[in-house]
This record gives structure tokens, C-alpha cells and sequence, in this order.
């Protein structure tokens, strides 16, 4: 892919639209952190970040609502002390999209600013 996934459009979808298939998602994978994210029974994306304290955690969670906000994507996030995960598919198609992988790379682009430095 030429242009960084973060970077795309979420595109939104129809009903008409079929959930990728496991050699359509497959290529997408590779462009979000492969330490953060699965996919889960071909159905739904799950990551989880880690985080030095609870702050940060609660920040980043904010963050990830203001995005899911904007994009009108909303994933299940679950907050705990220094860890948040996120679940994530497109309801209208009860599986994954492109779009749940755009989502991915932005949240992970995100991370990289709670990232301790070295």
C-alpha cells in the first residue's frame, strides 16, 4: 500500500458490504502493531495498550473516544490501571472492515505519544 493506513479515509460502509475474508484482512494486519492487535475468530479486531500509570491510560481512552467520535466508528474500550483494550468491528456488517484497520493504525499512532522515553 502506498499511503500509510493512518492515514487513509474511513470509509463507511453498507449493508451490502460483505466482511473481509481472512486473505482480504491479512494485508492490513501488517500495517498495525502486530503486539497490540489480533484478530479474534475472523470476526473482530482486539488490542491492548499498555501504560505507565492510570493518567495516561484514562488520556489515551479519552482520545480514542474523540476519534471514535469523528469517525462515527465506536469500538468496546475497556479502561484499567495502565492498560486499556480495545475491541473493535463494523456492526452494520458483524465483521471486519477496512475501515477497523484505519481505526488500528490511528490508535497506534496515537500510542507512540505515551511511549516512555528511552
Amino acid at each position: 500500500m502506498s499511503q500509510a493506513l493512518a492515514d487513509q479515509a474511513c470509509e463507511a460502509c453498507t449493508s451490502d458490504d460483505e466482511p473481509l475474508t481472512e486473505a482480504e484482512y491479512t494485508e492490513y494486519l501488517d500495517e498495525i502493531e502486530q503486539s497490540v492487535w489480533e484478530v479474534v475468530d475472523g470476526h473482530h479486531l482486539e488490542g491492548t495498550y499498555e501504560f505507565e500509570d492510570f493518567r495516561d491510560a484514562l488520556e489515551f481512552t479519552y482520545e480514542v473516544g474523540e476519534l471514535a467520535e469523528e469517525e462515527w466508528h465506536h469500538p468496546d474500550i475497556h479502561l484499567q490501571w495502565g492498560e486499556v483494550r480495545i475491541e473493535m468491528w463494523t456492526h452494520k456488517i458483524d465483521g471486519l472492515h477496512k475501515t477497523d484497520f484505519v481505526m488500528a493504525a490511528r490508535m497506534d499512532r496515537m500510542h507512540e505519544e505515551y511511549a516512555p522515553d528511552e
